[in-house]
């Protein structure tokens, strides 16, 4: 699966992406919402993750604009928040985010649901294959 990873913590993006990189993913990383939008539109991935709060566009704004996009029918978008009270779960959900991962998420049950989202991926019609909760 392609995978592009979203936070303002650089070091947090590292971690993960080796994590996500160890597992078989391909990987592409930005550390602000512009260049996170601009990875998307150039690599087109399976899954976006995204962090809430980053410079120049947040990760609710980024995810209702990946959801606009014609090719991204499809796409899963987790949210990676250290937010995660009940007004930060629904905006998320308004948003159009398909998960949303309290930091610190645990990485096997990230790594779970990713890979239920591949299986998902190949078992059904790519893109387009109903998502796993």
């Amino acid at each position: 699966m392609t995978i592009l990873l979203a936070d303002d913590n650089r070091d947090a993006v590292e971690t993960l992406a080796e994590i996500l990189r160890l597992d078989h993913h391909q990987v592409h990383t930005a550390l602000e919402g512009r260049t996170a939008l601009a990875l998307a539109q150039e690599h087109r991935p399976d899954i976006v993750l995204l962090d809430i709060s980053m410079p120049e566009l947040d990760g609710y704004t980024l995810c209702q604009r990946l959801r606009r996009e014609p090719w991204a029918t499809g796409l899963v978008i987790v949210a990676l928040s250290g937010y995660g009270s009940p007004q930060d779960l629904e905006r998320g959900r308004i948003a159009g985010f398909d998960r949303y991962f309290t930091k610190p998420a645990d990485p096997g049950e990230l790594l779970d649901y990713l890979n239920r989202c591949a299986g998902h991926a190949q078992a059904g019609t790519g893109r387009n294959a109903s998502r796993p909760t």
